[in-house]
């Protein structure tokens, strides 16, 4: 089973949660947003449900798929220290330049 950062690793997965961000959607409405097609787009969707990143419900004989923020929300408390890490080294190296330039 792919973990969150493996699904979004895609750059089709990731377009697909954003079109998901506007609106729920079906696999055909996303579909018209991509040059794949309809099996391709209902594939990526079925590894963003496996990580719980959408979620679908039916609606007569379509699935509407809905965005899941959680998952992201835990993969950005995750990251969070290492922005922290690289924001600390790039304030370090400001201060070194600053320095050589003075």
């Amino acid at each position: 089973m792919p973990d969150v950062f493996t699904a979004l690793a895609n750059p089709t997965r990731r377009s697909i949660l954003t079109e998901l961000r506007h609106r729920p959607q079906s696999v055909n409405e996303l579909a018209a947003h991509f040059a794949i097609g309809r099996p391709s787009v209902s594939e990526h969707l079925q590894v963003l449900a496996a990580v719980g990143l959408v979620r679908d419900e039916r609606a007569g004989q379509q699935r509407i798929y809905h965005l899941e923020a959680g998952p992201l929300a835990d993969a950005a408390d995750w990251l969070e220290p290492f922005e922290q890490y690289w924001k600390g080294r790039l304030r370090d190296l400001r201060a070194v330049l600053d320095e050589e330039h003075r």
